[in-house]
């Protein structure tokens, strides 16, 4: 007998089924015209809806529920659909489940979820037998009655006796910090705002923390000790490239600060004990060389990429903390990513050829190895490790097929222990699916992976429904998870790949520099050509070929659409960068200045073009565009909403396709991340995914 998936797939042909959604009732909003003159460096532009960014307006606000009453009803004829897709992913969850136990301290810290509940609530108990567990953060308490609410920094004393911990309430990622003590689980009276980063000095009594500026840069280092209930500025950061952060070295005995922007960074330390010190430099501010620290015995690690331009491990003496040695030589062909000193192992990220490596570092006798993986493509990352003193290494380790699992490795014995294995229900069988890594070639001879999974039944001799997702910027390196909620769209005969395109970091730095600043084109091209090699390759056709990408994705998503709208049949825009030249211009935006040296300063009439040539708001003319999907949330601090509704009430404008569907979804509950709660987000796939269903065809 076939199974419902392969019944799908023996239906589906290379030709495009009607898309089903109802476009009739009610009209699609029409937003209000509002010219208003942008023009710079006597390039003449006319932002018709300039006005969208008054959040405070009422006129705004109603504008976006219309949008979103129109959404719901385009999307009615999938109503069955949906509910049927949130029944399946919320059927693979094990709803009552508890997350690996960390031991520190003579304690093990975890979080488990109740049946539904939304959020997760974090607990400890006793490393003994019969201890009872105490209940340190219910966040469904917490965020009783409020639509969002969010953990930030979790942090617990080295004496263990108390907890500094962050939240966000809004989506705006601007945090509240709190100290609770642990005995007593009662909390310090008082609390601080806009709280970018914290962190423990020695003991209890002591607390580092970076506040953030109107613009979201985090600028300010202070010291706040409990007991005097007295604050202190330590340092203030004033280029606006910059931004600072805090944090402590494994073994507890450092602190150490960076000043960061996205191509360089200077390093800052304090010794842990010293209540009353003041930071002091150990690597200085040199533009285009970046800086991590660590701390071992009695000198200081660093991952940094001076004279190795993917990075090297050095180390330097307390007492000299300029004066390196190499400890992992810098390998072209290895991108070094990070690293933790235990007390008798360094664990060093590594990634090559696109894929992620932990390599083992023995301090007595200076070899090292990687530690060996069951797959040819997966991702590995290290878990929760807060002890110094012990042998055990936790990593997480997953691919597309295989659920995300947490190892303690003991460096001394080569033993692996399995310590939590996501749990999917609903009859997941590995077996049932396949993943694949393949090249696709660029227009320039470039090679470009993508990671690929599917079904393992459905008919390779023929083009099928492909879901193609992209990102390609900040060097960020695209993980090949799992999703328990993808295989509702696989099992549907969808197939789903991650285009690694360049701009990203998989492939080292080179890798990231060939898609940013002035030659950021590259990235687009490169989805393109990612998307037309799947065609030409029978992989799909452009009629059953739906993309998705958030964020900078989101960026990515309509350069792609302005470049080759007749490529696709359906676009989810989540979150999007698409206003590139209006935020760019405005440095009261958070993350403008910062970002002067990933897309060019505007101010700067050659780096104005290169942006001028891309933005996808910008760059909208009349044009057959495929289905667009834009989801925006009103309390997003990375990416205004106004962005993503400013664009679509554009597109639509300009659309001369007759029969796609032109879509704005705002949360008005959320920020840049979504929905904060596990089931609200569930029903946000829901809807996307039926979006897409209904693109394709086959939304019934």
């Amino acid at each position: 007998m076939k199974s419902p998936a392969t019944l799908v797939l023996s239906l589906m042909l290379a030709v495009s089924l009607p898309a089903q959604f109802d476009l009739a009732t009610p009209k699609a909003p029409v937003a209000t015209k509002k010219p208003k003159d942008v023009t710079v460096h006597e390039d003449k532009r006319i932002d018709d809806y300039f006005w969208l960014r008054e959040k405070e307006n009422p006129e705004v606000k109603t504008y976006l529920e219309q949008e979103n009453a129109y959404t719901e009803a385009a999307l009615a004829p999938a109503k069955e659909l949906r509910a049927a897709l949130f029944k399946e992913m919320r059927g693979r969850i094990k709803e009552d489940d508890t997350g690996a136990k960390v031991p520190y301290l003579g304690w093990l810290y975890y979080t488990r979820t109740e049946k539904d509940k939304q959020y997760p609530i974090f607990c400890r108990i006793a490393d003994l037998p019969g201890a009872a567990e105490e209940i340190i953060l219910d966040l469904n308490k917490l965020g009783e009655g409020k639509p969002y609410v969010a953990i930030g920094h979790y942090r617990v004393s080295d004496d263990g006796t108390r907890l500094a911990y962050s939240i966000d309430w809004t989506g705006y990622r601007q945090y509240e910090v709190y100290v609770m003590d642990l005995a007593t689980k009662q909390l310090v009276p008082q609390q601080i705002g806009k709280v970018a980063d914290l962190e423990w000095g020695a003991g209890h009594d002591v607390l580092y923390y970076v506040t953030e500026n109107e613009a979201k840069r985090s600028d300010k280092l202070h010291r706040w000790t409990l007991s005097a209930a007295a604050h202190e500025l330590l340092r203030t950061e004033n280029d606006e490239l910059y931004n600072i952060d805090v944090a402590k070295s494994q073994d507890g005995r450092w602190l150490f600060s960076t000043a960061e922007s996205k191509v360089t960074a200077e390093v800052f330390a304090l010794p842990a004990a010293d209540a009353k010190g003041a930071f002091r430099s150990l690597q200085p501010r040199i533009e285009d060389v970046k800086v991590q620290a660590e701390h071992h015995g009695d000198h200081f690690y660093f991952v940094t990429n001076r004279d190795a331009k993917n990075y090297k491990v050095v180390r330097a003496p307390e007492s000299a903390p300029t004066q390196t040695e190499d400890v992992i030589p810098h390998n072209p062909a290895v991108k070094i990513e990070g690293l933790t000193p235990l007390a008798r192992y360094l664990v060093i990220e590594e990634r090559e050829n696109g894929l992620p490596h932990l390599r083992v570092y023995n301090f007595a006798d200076g070899k090292s190895a990687r530690l060996d993986m069951p797959e040819a493509a997966y991702e590995v990352s290290e878990s929760s490790n807060w002890q110094f003193d012990t042998d055990e290494f936790r990593f997480e380790y997953q691919s597309m097929v295989r659920p995300r699992s947490t190892f303690s490795a003991n460096l001394a014995t080569g033993q692996r222990t399995l310590v939590k294995q996501q749990e999917v229900l609903g009859g997941f069988d590995p077996k049932n699916y396949r993943a694949e890594r393949i090249w696709a070639t660029m227009r320039d001879g470039v090679k470009v992976p993508l990671s690929i999974v599917y079904r393992a039944d459905i008919d390779r001799s023929k083009p099928q429904p492909f879901w193609l997702y992209g990102y390609g910027s900040y060097g960020i390196s695209m993980p090949i998870t799992f999703s328990g909620n993808r295989l509702s769209l696989l099992d549907r005969g969808v197939v789903f790949a991650i285009a690694h395109i360049r701009g990203g970091g998989e492939l080292g730095e080179e890798w990231r520099e060939a898609g940013r600043m002035e030659k950021k084109m590259t990235t687009f091209n490169d989805f393109v050509d990612c998307a037309q090699w799947l065609v030409d390759n029978k992989w799909t056709t452009p009629t059953q070929l739906v993309t998705s990408g958030g964020s900078a994705g989101g960026l990515l998503m309509g350069a792609v659409l302005n470049q080759r709208p007749d490529l696709f049949k359906a676009a989810l825009v989540v979150v999007p960068f698409v206003d590139v030249l209006n935020t760019m211009l405005d440095a009261t935006l958070p993350l403008t200045t910062e970002e002067y040296v990933e897309w060019g300063n505007p101010n700067i009439r050659e780096q104005y073009l290169w942006m001028r040539a891309y933005s996808p708001y910008d760059n909208l003319k009349p044009a057959s565009y495929p289905n667009v999907l834009v989801n925006v949330s009103f309390y997003d601090s990375q990416v205004p909403y106004w962005e993503g509704a400013k664009y679509l009430a554009k597109l639509r404008t300009l659309n001369q396709a007759k029969g796609t569907a032109t879509l704005l979804h705002t949360n008005f509950g959320a920020g840049h991340g979504g929905a904060s709660g596990r089931y609200d987000a569930l029903h946000d796939t829901a809807r996307d995914y039926a979006f897409f269903l209904s693109a394709l065809g086959l939304a019934k």
